[in-house]
């Protein structure tokens, strides 16, 4: 098993050279287009994603996570604004909070199935990554899943994922404490330091469903987030 590391007492969000990201992603991507996961760098948490049935499957059986619990999709507000059926006032929201507070979360609301940039996703893996008629799409997760959702676009691959732990057993925020089995499922592994938002509590997004505003999990920088949404949208997300 190879590790792609920069070293110890690093951040996440600490900056990487543009060259070594684009070729780590590019590296990644290829390790999924051939049915492998990936274990990846997130400011929120180390996570586990994958783009093919094989990959999918694997992802639940080393997590040991329930299907009822779909993986979420890596993307950006743009990806956001085109896939995620909602009025303007929730899509400029979206954007506000990305740009201007810099803020993780993840966004809950329905979805254009018809999407090209899921033309090419197994039934099976857009079962297993919607529930509903909702897709939940993690936002502003760090430069590693930014650099994920624009190779998305470029290669026209939709990506989905988990937090790289076993099911219930919160975060993992460096890679040497993820667990052992999915570490053994993973094809390829990416060690860029410590989770910017590591917590003691074992957090990782906030959840908001923008159907209701309802918090569908409270995370990294719930209060952050309530103070934004309320100040600048004049709206109370609920628990």
């Amino acid at each position: 098993m190879t590790v792609a590391t920069l070293g110890a007492k690093r951040l996440t969000s600490d900056p990487v050279a543009p060259e070594q990201l684009r070729a780590d992603v590019a590296r990644l991507f290829d390790a999924l287009a051939a049915g492998g996961i990936g274990i990846v760098p997130l400011d929120v948490a180390y996570a586990v994603v994958a783009t093919m049935p094989s990959g999918i499957r694997r992802i639940f059986e080393a997590k040991r996570r329930s299907y009822d619990k779909p993986s979420g999709m890596f993307g950006n507000w743009r990806l956001s604004r085109e896939i995620h059926l909602m009025d303007e006032r929730r899509h400029a929201m979206v954007r506000e909070i990305v740009e201007q507070e810099k803020i993780p979360f993840s966004v809950v609301a329905p979805f254009r199935p018809d999407h090209p940039l899921f033309a090419a996703v197994d039934p099976f893996v857009m079962k297993n990554s919607s529930k509903g008629g909702t897709l939940d799409m993690l936002l502003n997760a760090g430069q590693f899943h930014d650099a994920i959702a624009e190779g998305s676009v470029a290669r026209g691959t939709a990506v989905f994922g988990s937090s790289a732990n076993l099911s219930l057993t919160g975060s993992k925020y460096r890679y040497e404490n993820i667990d052992a089995p999915i570490c053994d499922a993973a094809a390829i592994h990416f060690d860029y330091g410590e989770s910017k938002y590591a917590h003691k509590d074992g957090l990782s997004s906030t959840i908001i469903d923008f159907g209701d505003f309802s918090v569908v999990r409270v995370g990294h920088c719930f209060e952050r987030l309530e103070r934004a949404f309320a100040t600048r949208c004049g709206v109370t997300l609920t628990i």
